[in-house]
């Protein structure tokens, strides 16, 4: 299949474009658990620039390093060679303003606290914030995410898709200016999923955060990113960056039925197949 990532399609966009300099830039990111002759080489070579707004996917093989790189991008992870800079400064250690929303929604929830007391851990330490003030905010964000009147729950009371919307509020309140996303959706139902996707769109489109999502999911990637790169198989590097050009607001039904979308997932899905091992 001829595949052209340069045509032009008309967009009418929902938000101002995203700027086209570099906000989070990975340079020369290279990784390798062990060492001497036992050492294995997960991520071979990433050179990789994200734009300030924009909502970026990432997908690649199975076991190709993904996670791995997102984890290096917000400074919990060292790379072996290489850097990350978040605006022009070197991220060493996990930077103000870069938040990780994690797979394991349920491991990442505070059982002992209730919902409201989850999403306050973000900012209960702040200088100047006492414990109630924490708590308004808290619910303030809980109404965000359509969890009104849950605060005084605890996470064992609700939903898989009701703890994840604990989550990206808790993330949510912690201000971010880039939100780097590791699968959040991935072990929730296919309804939850859809729903969940149409929530940090909105999310994303008001607060005006960057985002990035790693996912195995190239129709996930293709709905929510304005752009999708392509990692190879281990050690990975940048295989592709493509341009995703489809309309805002995008909507779960009918976005997905434009030919632009199926063209990509159709080049995307034909890319990921070629490169497992």
């Amino acid at each position: 299949m001829q595949f052209d990532t340069t045509e032009a399609v008309a967009v009418k966009a929902a938000k101002p474009a995203a700027a086209t300099s570099p906000y989070l830039r990975l340079a020369g990111i290279r990784k390798a658990f062990g060492t001497g002759d036992s050492s294995t080489l997960a991520i071979g070579g990433v050179d990789l620039d994200v734009r300030q707004g924009e909502f970026l996917g990432i997908i690649g093989p199975s076991g190709c390093g993904k996670s791995t790189l997102l984890q290096i991008a917000a400074g919990l992870a060292a790379p072996t060679e290489g850097k990350v800079s978040f605006e022009g400064r070197e991220v060493v250690a996990p930077p103000a303003g870069i938040v990780y929303l994690f797979q394991q929604y349920g491991k990442s929830l505070f059982p002992w606290r209730t919902v409201q007391d989850n999403v306050a851990f973000a900012i209960e330490h702040q200088p100047g914030m006492t414990r109630e003030k924490a708590r308004g905010e808290s619910r303030r964000y809980l109404e965000m995410v359509g969890l009104s009147g849950f605060d005084r729950k605890f996470p064992f009371q609700l939903s898989g898709g009701m703890q994840q919307r604990v989550t990206i509020a808790r993330a949510l309140a912690a201000k971010p200016r880039v939100l780097l996303m590791d699968e959040p959706f991935s072990s929730v139902d296919a309804l939850t999923r859809l729903d969940l996707h149409a929530l940090i769109l909105d999310l994303w489109q008001q607060q005006g955060f960057t985002a990035v999502l790693v996912t195995h999911d190239v129709d996930e990637a293709v709905f929510l990113a304005d752009r999708v790169a392509v990692l190879s198989r281990r050690p990975a590097h940048i295989a592709e960056v493509v341009e995703t050009q489809l309309p805002r607001p995008r909507d779960n039904i009918a976005t997905r039925e434009l030919p632009r979308f199926i063209e990509l997932r159709h080049h995307l899905l034909e890319q990921l197949l070629r490169r497992e091992p």
